[in-house]
């Protein structure tokens, strides 16, 4: 049999068949994440057992924000499961690309001494005539999946990064909370030995020992929290063996001197918010294809085939019947309404999406930097008032103790209130960089979700007990 057209059409359908390309994946995505990887420039590589020489090199150092966010993106589950994602939507657009299979079918009927062999070629019309749309339509859809892992990716950059944050911040605290214990022992210790030769009251050493239980009480949740946080890291750096017992940094980075002036923060976050770009890229492809749904709802079903049937009887007798054999459905029952009414649905359903991420995306960030600017006042208002305060009250004491103008005991208390002094700063410089990770992100890549609050802690300071000093 010959099959001119078919042979025809056959060929242009291989000639645009797309395969994989997992390399242009990866570059694409390097592109679309630049600048938005929490402020680190990464080059972005597919699992490879080079990465773990690489990521050896890293732990080797004290472990910064930057050393974390490489390893992340180097080792991290999150970061290979977003390539595969990635991988598996390339799949469907290559298979998109691919003209559908013809079928082919064989008959042999007999009737008395005649037999009858009937061949049959079958293509599916509708597939061929719409494969370049359906083609495009699915690299769209790719399109959309590139834009979503880079959202994952710079998700996962600023998770590390906080998370990093908290656990150098947790570690640091627990280091002063620690120096409070010495003191409130020391105080305890005192008490005891006054108590025994009969320069202090039973209530006086009770008190003092409160002070103390309560130091160590505050000492322990502070050695939990900061185990936590480290373990959070570790899960996203993906990290086990060995490999967890590296060394965090020793202390948080220093604030900014001065704060960062952003009067642009709403049209900052519609141009360059990869969540936004994906919304109206939705959109634009759902209306490009309202018109495709109506057509193709009428010529849903629509087959071509190629027949050839022999004849022969019991003289040996053949005749040969060939041609082609042209299948449309009857819209005797259903018109397409529904599917016409479900692509317009989709369509509106994309366009108010669109308004919801816009309006989403202003109001957060505006949030964000006021929240970034609120941390900033507040931590520069602990580091250039508070503290500064402290460190001359802490003088003065010290002065008048050496001078035999006050006791050991308001030594002793001033040195736990300037320790929780520091303490609070601290947790002041922490909320800042957790709200700088979450305005980078806000502003360049997607929701950051639930924004980070001031967590400063209000606690009164553990002082010693008043009663009899």
């Amino acid at each position: 049999m010959r099959y001119p057209a078919l042979t025809l059409l056959a060929a242009a359908a291989l000639a645009g068949c797309a395969t994989p390309d997992p390399q242009r994946n990866l570059a694409d995505l390097q592109q679309l994440s630049s600048g938005r990887t929490a402020g680190v420039a990464v080059d972005l590589r597919r699992p490879d057992p080079a990465n773990e020489a690489a990521v050896s090199a890293l732990l080797q150092q004290p472990l910064s924000a930057e050393s974390a966010v490489r390893i992340a993106l180097l080792n991290s589950p999150a970061m290979q499961q977003a390539l595969v994602t990635l991988d598996l939507s390339d799949a469907l657009r290559a298979q998109a690309g691919r003209a559908p299979n013809p079928h082919f079918s064989i008959a042999d009927l007999a009737e008395g001494d005649r037999r009858e062999l009937e061949r049959a070629l079958r293509f599916d019309l509708v597939g061929l005539l719409f494969l370049p749309w359906k083609s495009e339509w699915q690299n769209r859809q790719h399109e959309l999946a590139k834009l979503q892992a880079a959202q994952d990716i710079a998700r996962l950059a600023t998770d590390v990064r906080k998370a990093w944050i908290n656990a150098v911040a947790a570690q640091q605290s627990a280091q002063y909370l620690g120096d409070v214990k010495e003191a409130a022992e020391a105080g305890a210790e005192l008490a005891r030995r006054m108590t025994r030769v009969g320069n202090f009251s039973k209530l006086q050493q009770a008190r003092e020992q409160t002070v103390l239980a309560d130091a160590a009480a505050q000492l322990a949740r502070a050695q939990q929290r900061a185990y936590s946080e480290r373990e959070k890291l570790t899960r996203l750096l993906g990290l086990w063996g060995t490999q967890a017992q590296y060394t965090l940094a020793e202390r948080l980075p220093d604030l900014p001197a001065e704060p960062t002036a952003l009067n642009d923060v709403e049209a900052r976050a519609l141009r360059e918010r990869l969540d936004v770009r994906a919304a109206v890229a939705e959109t634009t492809y759902v209306a490009d294809s309202l018109g495709m749904v109506k057509t193709t709802g009428y010529l849903d079903g629509l087959t071509l085939a190629y027949k050839h049937t022999t004849t022969t009887d019991g003289s040996g007798a053949r005749d040969e019947k060939h041609g082609w054999e042209l299948e449309l459905p009857l819209p005797l029952f259903d018109w397409g309404t529904a599917r016409n009414a479900r692509a317009e649905a989709i369509y509106l359903q994309s366009a108010v999406r669109v308004r919801r991420v816009a309006v989403q995306a202003r109001s957060e960030a505006r949030e964000a930097y006021y929240g970034w600017r609120s941390a900033w006042d507040l931590a520069h208002h602990y580091r250039d008032e508070v503290l500064p305060l402290r460190r001359f009250i802490s003088d003065e004491v010290l002065l008048r103790y050496n001078g035999m103008l006050l006791s050991t005991w308001d030594l002793l208390g001033e040195i736990r209130a300037q320790s929780l002094a520091v303490n609070q700063a601290l947790d002041a410089q922490r909320d800042f960089w957790l709200a700088d990770a979450d305005l980078q992100l806000t502003l360049t890549a997607t929701s950051p979700g639930a924004l980070s609050a001031l967590r400063t802690s209000s606690e009164p300071a553990v002082t010693a007990s008043s009663g009899g000093h």
